[in-house]
């Protein structure tokens, strides 16, 4: 019986150590549970206050400086002679600042107002007429513009700090005028003085854009342009006078034009009041249109291109005024009380 006893104890334990291992290996069956890290703390550090000290109160700026004047331009007249006085208005309406001189006046010697025009701010100036030329080259320390002026060769009045503008019309201009009004115009003669190279080269250029024929002489004196004159007045239809009074004088001229009268040759000139004195057709310059150049040429002056400037700039308008008496029939009848361009 002690034996049955005792296996059945052992029976107990070993059912009791199973169940034991049953239970464990379970436990070990079952899952580990996950691991969840930890959710950092974000932590907002605040910026650090910096304090911006208040901006200095700045002085107010100066005021502004007014703008100094344009400089002087000073217009020298030879006289207060008409066709003088008309380009000096014309200036006077095209620049700032001009001082106008009088060399005609007495009372105001030229060294005394060229000493005024050399102590002011003149930063050049516009001489009209020779004797205006003449001293402004010879006392302005500026840059000088002449006009009005046709022997300027025999004067030095070209240097390096002066320039001209014509004292005509562009010739071409002219030939064309006197063409229009005189369409029988075929042969024209012409006398000039030495030193007009120029001059002849644009007389002949503007013949044969005209179909004209051109004969020319060169004189030396009055007699001597008398001479060439009663020579030639038998194979022209025209005469092309110009002003140079080194081979003309009154009584020259005088002879001319009542020689052209008899023999019905229109004589065509450069100033109207030789109208009244016998010449048939005047093609002269325009005041306005002289003072536009001069101002062209100032223009570039000042900016400093005097070296490009020509030493003489042509001029670019006439005006054309007839003497209809003397004018031949058909050419009176076309031109009326006379033509203005």
């Amino acid at each position: 019986m002690h034996g049955i006893g005792t296996r059945t104890m052992s029976a107990v334990r070993l059912a009791a150590a199973a169940g034991l291992l049953l239970l464990h290996g379970c436990a070990l069956l079952e899952a580990e549970p996950e691991v969840v890290e930890p959710v950092p703390e974000i932590v907002v550090v605040p910026e650090p206050v910096v304090e911006v000290p208040e901006p200095e109160p700045q002085p107010e700026p100066p005021p502004a400086r007014p703008a100094p004047p344009p400089p002087q331009v000073a217009v020298v007249l030879s006289s207060r002679q008409e066709a003088y006085e008309a380009v000096a208005n014309e200036l006077n309406e095209r620049l700032d600042n001009v001082a106008i001189y009088d060399l005609g006046d007495r009372s105001q010697p030229p060294v005394v107002a060229f000493r005024q025009i050399n102590d002011s701010r003149t930063d050049a100036v516009i001489a009209i007429g020779l004797r205006a030329a003449r001293s402004s080259v010879a006392m302005a320390k500026v840059p000088v513009i002449f006009s009005q002026v046709f022997n300027y060769q025999d004067h030095g009045l070209l240097t390096e700090t002066s320039r001209g503008v014509s004292a005509l019309p562009p010739l071409d201009a002219h030939l064309a005028a006197w063409r229009k009004l005189d369409p029988t115009l075929a042969r024209v003669g012409m006398i000039i003085g030495s030193g007009h190279e120029d001059l002849r080269t644009d007389a002949e250029i503007a013949a044969q854009n005209h179909g004209v024929e051109l004969l020319i002489q060169e004189a030396g004196s009055d007699q001597e342009t008398l001479y060439h004159f009663k020579r030639m007045i038998h194979e022209i239809d025209g005469f092309w006078l110009f002003p140079d009074n080194r081979i003309l004088s009154p009584r020259v001229l005088t002879e001319i034009l009542n020689q052209a009268n008899r023999r019905h040759v229109p004589v065509a000139v450069s100033n109207e009041a030789m109208l009244q004195l016998g010449a048939a057709i005047s093609v002269s310059t325009i005041a306005s249109d002289i003072a536009a150049t001069i101002v062209q040429v100032l223009e570039r002056i000042r900016a400093g291109e005097i070296d490009a400037v020509p030493p003489i700039t042509r001029l670019s308008e006439v005006r054309v005024v007839t003497n209809d008496v003397l004018m031949k029939p058909e050419v009176a009848a076309d031109a009326g009380e006379g033509v203005q361009q």
